[in-house]
């Protein structure tokens, strides 16, 4: 029997859920719509086909990993926030891998798309933790693409079963939240820029 007062976002949360379960690469219209109990022509009402529906699952999970990461980090400042930031990501792609995948590759197509919105969203904790750092106005970028990358990388090569080797993960990423934290420590504000070094 079909769903009574089925919406956008009740279509979209069921596609990033049947994401999380199946994988990311095998999430059709037509397998949610089997998971909603309607036909498949009646997504449309929803959604406008599988592009919009895998956009909307990402700007979806972007949000819920920005809400998770900035609530993690809240009264903490230096490794401590760092370590909070990176342990929050880390914990939202290894239980989300389904629609956090569902972010990788996704242009914007400009300032006001709802991914573009919700990837900004994300950034603001990870800006929050770099305030705790001495790092040159300059450098800012570079540290904020930095950070963000090593602790997406290890997340989702973990969430892919990347890991293979027996030393625990758990202690190669508090490895991780330290080595960034000694860089970050590093590149503070009283070091030369890499634009003043000859």
């Amino acid at each position: 029997m079909p769903r009574a007062g089925l919406g956008t976002a009740a279509v979209v949360a069921a596609g990033a859920d049947l994401a999380d379960e199946i994988g990311f690469a095998g999430l059709t219209m037509g397998r949610l719509a089997e998971r909603l109990g309607v036909r498949t022509p009646s997504l449309y009402k929803h959604v406008a086909g599988q592009d919009d529906l895998n956009r909307r699952i990402a700007a979806l999970a972007l949000d819920e990993a920005a809400g998770a990461i900035g609530a993690a980090i809240q009264g903490l400042a230096g490794r401590d926030a760092l370590r909070a930031a990176a342990r929050a990501l880390r914990a939202f792609v290894v239980a989300h891998p389904g629609r956090y995948a569902a972010t990788i590759g996704l242009e914007p197509t400009g300032p006001e798309d709802p991914i573009a919105l919700a990837a900004a969203r994300l950034l603001e904790p990870f800006s929050a933790v770099l305030r705790g750092y001495d790092i040159a106005p300059a450098d800012t970028t570079h540290a904020l693409r930095a950070m963000r990358s090593v602790f997406h990388g290890f997340a989702t090569i973990e969430a892919g079963g990347g890991f293979q080797w027996a030393t625990g993960t758990d202690e190669s990423f508090e490895w991780l939240v330290d080595l960034v934290d000694r860089g970050l420590c590093a590149g503070s504000a009283t070091q030369p820029t890499r634009s003043a070094v000859h």
